[in-house]
């Protein structure tokens, strides 16, 4: 596996390859890989020629009161992973390659980057944003893939690229859960034993609010409160938000129409964990 920092050569690589009429797909990751990041790498190896994977954990994205400088680390355990996929080239580059002195340009998806995590995260969006954007222009990829555990991030993404005309395609892959169905996250690793088992209301959150869409009920309001209930159950867990939404626009709905999006963020001690699902009704 090759290995790049720098700006430059991350470019002269992808020039190289694209020459040769070689397909490129681009997986980005903040490091602390686990078997979510590596699903991710195992897709893009099916979709094109040369699989690039980049570790750079964005100080943009993180607020004032955030974890940046907790945000776990562990590079070589990375690289040794990467390598076992066979990856190509890993970009790892750093702040102040991706961020020069005296940076001033920002991107910013106004309205999708507003409700769910915006209100609780302020600056968080123009920061992913900015970052995928930077990326994308330094790997120059034919396809990028991101999880849909991050499912707001997915729908920034999707939505920069198509306003700003890049040239890629950007590919959502299905959220990857443990066994006892918790979204596999970098932060998972925060929690101890007694968090670890209170994060589980989560997904039985979502279960519950699935179920009851099944048994026919279209009322959000009443999908939330099935929701927040499930999670009321474990004194660790304080909610942040539980909401119901369209898919697309993020935008509240009041009624489940053929399909919808169930996204929540909760706080498990100290640790903030998001999760989702998308309501289906069956016809």
């Amino acid at each position: 596996m090759q290995i790049i920092e720098d700006v430059g050569e991350m470019r002269r690589w992808s020039e190289t390859e694209r020459c040769a009429g070689r397909r490129i797909v681009f997986v980005p990751t903040m490091g602390f890989l686990h078997d979510g990041h590596l699903s991710l790498v195992r897709e893009g190896k099916k979709r094109g020629d040369r699989l690039v994977v980049s570790i750079f954990v964005n100080p943009a994205q993180f607020g004032p009161n955030e974890d940046f400088a907790a945000y776990p680390r562990d590079p070589g355990r990375d690289r040794e992973l990467l390598e076992k996929e066979k990856v190509d080239l890993l970009f790892s580059p750093s702040a102040d390659a991706m961020y020069p002195k005296n940076s001033q340009a920002y991107v910013e998806v106004e309205q999708l980057s507003r409700p769910l995590c915006g209100p609780f995260r302020p600056g968080h969006f123009r920061g992913v944003a900015t970052v995928v954007t930077k990326l994308l222009n330094i790997v120059r990829p034919h396809a990028a893939l991101f999880g849909e555990k991050d499912y707001q991030q997915l729908q920034v993404v999707r939505r920069l690229v198509r306003d700003l005309n890049l040239d890629v395609e950007i590919v959502g892959h299905p959220t990857v859960r443990e066994k006892d169905g918790l979204a596999m996250s970098s932060r998972n690793s925060y929690l101890n034993g007694e968090e670890r088992n209170a994060a589980l209301s989560l997904y039985r959150s979502l279960q519950k609010a699935e179920s009851l869409v099944r048994q026919g009920q279209r009322e959000s309001r009443r999908i939330v409160e099935v929701a927040e209930a499930e999670i009321g159950k474990e004194p660790l867990a304080r909610v942040e938000y539980i909401e119901v939404c369209d898919p697309e626009s993020l935008e509240p709905v009041e009624i489940v129409g053929e399909r919808a999006l169930l996204a929540l963020a909760v706080r498990i001690g100290k640790t903030r964990l998001i999760d989702n699902i998308i309501l289906q009704v069956e016809k």
